[in-house]
């Protein structure tokens, strides 16, 4: 058989023993897709029909494209299998079995927006606080129970649901769950987590169909199962309870999406369930160089949750992983962007080949500018472009106004946002008043009462003096301070800080980020006008060629790193590798929590096949104040061996008093990166706080200091920060001990090695 021959001995036995349970880990990089679909082909050349082979996944891409691969080695045959992700699998099966639960088999299936507004609508008849039962939370609160398979009646009965509720002063979700369930019921509609909840129920209640459905499915083949949540889990664990022929495909090391409900137990446990368990473990890389692959084993070994794999890389060994560090994030952005012109011209690539991965949206908006700046075409993915996300568009809709309360696209957009009892009706009552009188908008607006008839003239004058207070600050206030007091005065920051699930804090990021870009842009110096006006003026072009770019193939993908899984480029920037950024301040605190942000690291490093760099900031703005930042534990977990530490000093060119023009500040360490120094009393012998110069550089006898020299108070240091001392000139403080105002600092100056100084006597000022 011709597909079998390219197969490495491993794959090829994942693909021929198809009889029993079998569980396939596949590395990052090994092959997975080929062997899943060479897997069913062999199932249908063995002579097994087509129609009793079931094929999960969690994409429909991932389903086309394996349908497509199967086809070119069975043909027509392959349309045959039941192939599809969870959700389009079990909605076909409920179509055919619904009437069993009460169902039409034509029922509704509701999409969030659907769910979502029909919980508002709850809300709204229970006459309860929005606020308190932010529509987002409950719908979030209701998914997860569905997915741990939590009926609205087991629900209210728990007690500790129930107390925990009451705890959190929302103790009628159970009744606002059990409303939701009986009118979505009634309606004759599901939700999307009731595609496999239903399924459950059918499964158990009606032993029929669960019998009905094991004898069809005699083979059954899950893609991606560390992604699994318990519902997907026990469906599958029931329809393979006849045969045990299920084949599960997946890597631990992968498994990134806990907060949607996946369980990596699911994976790490198989064996209980069927002790029986075949294991076969793809174990070679075809997609990365030997450094990128051992930079993501040193990473992964960090975790004690794992199956046991050595993953390795036939391939080239590849050059080492360049580690950078930028000042602020507006400086990474720059770095990245000026490397992918570099890469991209010395090494003949397209844009294509390059991809910026970070943790969290908001970081897209330092990395969108500088690409822009150097007419770098990009797209995003897994989201929108930073100034075309809602709640940005929302925040800006009322800076247009304030500087242009004609713009009627403007109002439209914020005029009940937050709500404030003026909709749709409202809004074309004021369309046509201004049509009729020839006037703006906003003149209709500004004097209801001479145009509109109704009880709606009181909100439209408290509208109108907003926007009036708007423009008084703004004639007062530089760009930050307005756009701080129109997203506090507006209520745009009280609505998103009120949503506290995932999708509200990343909006809530989100402004948080558009904030500090606009303080950046008010501290900047090379600028006379830094009023909200220009700041207005300068994102207007930033984004009018989005659209060219998105048409655009040939352009640098942006996305987040859980948007990146399964993707695959020459080369990956990982940015923001930063203490409580990533790792994320809410996965510190738990084992369980920084092993999955560690593995989303694992997922980031094995996207690259060439080349990888990572960066950081040691700074980065947070509501308007600059924040010191250190980075990522990850870093330093990393062998040394495999990384090349760059560090970006100070540009300027010093004259000495002996007359050498000392060359640009800049040397490449390659030695162990210490995220964390220990305070002590010095760097022990080989110690990473002392860097060595790759090459030597001509010094001056002597250091003349900066123009306008002047010295940092000793409360403003912390370890690892830049440094200048008049005598000693530019160093690197690697320790510090004591307390204040004794502070002791170990200095590390190039072409002198370490210094200790008291920081109230050094006169030391931090490199910026």
């Amino acid at each position: 058989m011709d597909y079998l021959a390219g197969l490495n001995p491993q794959q090829r036995a994942a693909v021929e023993n198809t009889e029993g349970p079998a569980m396939i880990v596949a590395g990052a990089g090994s092959g997975k897709t080929r062997v899943i679909t060479y897997r069913v082909a062999h199932l249908i050349e063995k002579g097994v029909d087509a129609f009793n082979i079931l094929v999960l996944t969690f994409t429909n891409k991932a389903s086309k494209d394996m349908r497509e691969r199967i086809m070119k080695v069975v043909g027509d045959e392959a349309k045959n299998i039941w192939m599809g992700t969870f959700h389009s699998v079990f909605a076909k099966i409920l179509r055919v079995e619904a009437e069993k639960i009460g169902y039409p088999s034509n029922f509704t299936i509701y999409d969030t927006d659907d769910s979502k507004s029909l919980i508002r609508a709850i809300l709204r008849e229970m006459q309860l606080d929005d606020k308190l039962y932010n529509a987002n939370f409950v719908y979030n609160r209701i998914s997860s129970a569905k997915n741990n398979l939590v009926s609205h009646t087991e629900y209210l009965e728990n007690k500790e649901i129930q107390a925990e509720d009451s705890s959190n002063k929302r103790p009628l979700l159970g009744v606002i769950y059990e409303t939701y369930a009986k009118r979505c019921f009634k309606a004759g509609a599901m939700d999307f987590d009731d595609l496999l909840f239903k399924t459950n129920i059918l499964l158990k209640n009606h032993p029929d169909v669960l019998n009905k459905y094991q004898q069809k499915f005699r083979y059954l083949m899950v893609d991606e199962y560390q992604d699994t949540n318990f519902s997907q889990y026990t469906i599958v664990k029931k329809l393979a309870a006849a045969y045990q022929n299920i084949c599960v495909v997946g890597d631990d090391a992968q498994s990134i999406y806990a907060f949607r409900g996946a369980n990596i137990q699911n994976i790490l446990n198989f064996e209980r369930d069927y002790p029986e368990l075949q294991v076969y473990k793809l174990e070679q890389n075809y997609r990365s160089t030997q450094n990128i692959v051992e930079v993501a084993n040193s990473i992964i070994a960090n975790n004690k949750n794992q199956l046991e794999k050595n993953v390795f890389s036939d391939n080239e060994s590849g050059s080492r992983i360049r580690v950078q560090r930028a000042f602020t994030d507006n400086e990474e952005g720059k770095i990245v962007a000026e490397a992918i012109v570099q890469d991209r011209t010395s090494n003949g690539l397209h844009y294509n080949d390059f991809a910026i991965l970070y943790r969290t949206n908001a970081q897209s908006r330092a990395m969108e500018e500088s690409l822009r700046k150097l007419n770098i075409p990009y797209k995003i993915y897994g989201g929108l472009s930073f100034y075309q996300r809602k709640e940005i568009k929302d925040l800006i809709a009322y800076f247009r106004l304030t500087f242009n309360p004609s713009d009627e696209e403007a109002i439209k957009r914020v005029i009940n946002y937050p709500k404030r009892g003026l909709g749709d009706t409202t809004v074309e009552k004021i369309i046509v008043a201004a049509d009729k009188y020839n006037i703006t908008m906003w003149d209709v607006i500004c004097n209801p009462s001479q145009y509109i008839e109704g009880r709606i003239a009181g909100q439209l004058n408290d509208f109108a003096l907003l926007i009036q207070s708007f423009m008084a600050e703004a004639k007062k206030l530089d760009a930050y301070e307005t756009a701080l007091y129109i997203a506090q005065h507006s209520g745009i920051l009280k609505e998103l800080h009120t949503d506290d699930s995932i999708e509200g804090r990343s909006r809530y990021e989100n402004i948080q980020e558009l904030l500090n870009g606009i303080k950046e842009f008010a501290e900047r110096e090379d600028i006379e006008d830094r009023s909200l006006a220009i700041f207005m003026q300068d994102i207007a072009l930033l984004t009018n060629d989005d659209r060219q770019d998105d048409k655009d193939k040939d352009t640098v993908s942006l996305m987040t790193i859980h948007s990146s899984k399964g993707l695959e480029f020459k080369n990956v920037f990982i940015v923001g590798l930063e203490e409580n950024l990533f790792p994320s301040q809410m996965s510190v605190n738990s084992r369980s929590d920084l092993e999955e942000e560690r593995r989303l690291f694992y997922v980031a490093v094995t996207r690259a096949e060439k080349k990888l760099s990572l960066s950081y900031a040691t700074s980065r703005y947070r509501w308007g104040t600059l924040t010191n930042c250190e980075p990522s534990r990850f870093i330093s977990e990393i062998n040394a061996r495999y990384l090349e530490i760059e560090v970006a000093k100070p540009t300027k060119s010093l004259l000495s008093e002996d007359g050498f023009n000392e060359e640009r500040r800049t040397w490449t360490q390659q030695r162990e990166f210490a995220a964390k120094p220990k305070m002590s009393s010095g760097p022990a012998a080989g110690s990473p706080a002392a860097p060595r110069p790759k090459t030597t550089t001509m010094l001056p006898k002597a250091h003349v200091p900066s123009p306008g020299f002047a010295p940092d108070p000793a409360n403003a240091f912390q370890t690892g920060m830049d440094v200048e001392h008049e005598k000693f000139g530019f160093g690197k403080i690697v320790n510090l001990e004591g307390s204040l105002p004794d502070v002791k600092a170990t200095v590390f100056f190039q072409g002198l090695g370490n210094k200790q100084l008291l920081l109230k006597f050094a006169k030391l000022r931090i490199v910026k």
